[in-house]
């Protein structure tokens, strides 16, 4: 399902935060979601740096909601846009993926994600979408998961415009 608006607001189980390495919050969704959420999320995320370090692109954690609807937030980490050839579609399709690993993995039976990457991280939208949709398309058809609820929330008309376009070359 593809909504445009406000993640924060998400009724889903998880929310997931297009993150930036240090998880200590920052502009766009990520920020959003850290002011929303409270410091219950800003405090986890500092446990799970001071014990693994920074968290690498394609990668994934998961903390409490904080005071969000949503009882979990799934922080990754997208590429940083350089041009499509430093293995960007790998690490977003990585990020995607190991999101949805961990909303399995805690029995998660419906999960919202923004647009990774496109924001600050310049990944072309409607190339993200392709990636994004595919993603989680082919996890949801090869995977035996609790996941049953899979809804992109993306921020403008743009964003969602993009999503659109991607998912009926899909269909």
């Amino acid at each position: 399902m593809l909504l445009e608006g406000d993640i924060t607001i998400s009724s889903s189980e998880a929310i997931v935060n297009a993150a930036n390495s240090s998880l200590m919050g920052g502009g766009g969704v990520d920020g959003a979601i850290h002011r929303a959420g409270g410091p219950a999320i800003l405090r986890e995320c500092k446990q799970i740096v001071e014990k693994q370090g920074k968290l690498p692109a394609g990668k994934a954690v998961i903390t409490t909601g904080g005071n969000l609807k949503a009882k979990y937030v799934i922080h990754t980490v997208g590429p940083v846009w350089h041009g499509g050839d430093k293995n960007e579609a790998k690490l977003l399709t990585s990020s995607y993926r190991e999101s949805l690993k961990l909303a399995e993995d805690k029995h998660i039976g419906s999960i919202s994600f923004p647009s990774i990457s496109t924001g600050a991280f310049g990944y072309p939208a409607y190339k993200a979408a392709k990636v994004a949709l595919k993603t989680v398309v082919l996890f949801l058809k090869d995977e035996a998961s609790s996941v049953n609820k899979v809804v992109f929330v993306l921020y403008d008309y743009n964003t969602y415009d993009a999503y659109q376009v991607a998912l009926s070359e899909i269909i």
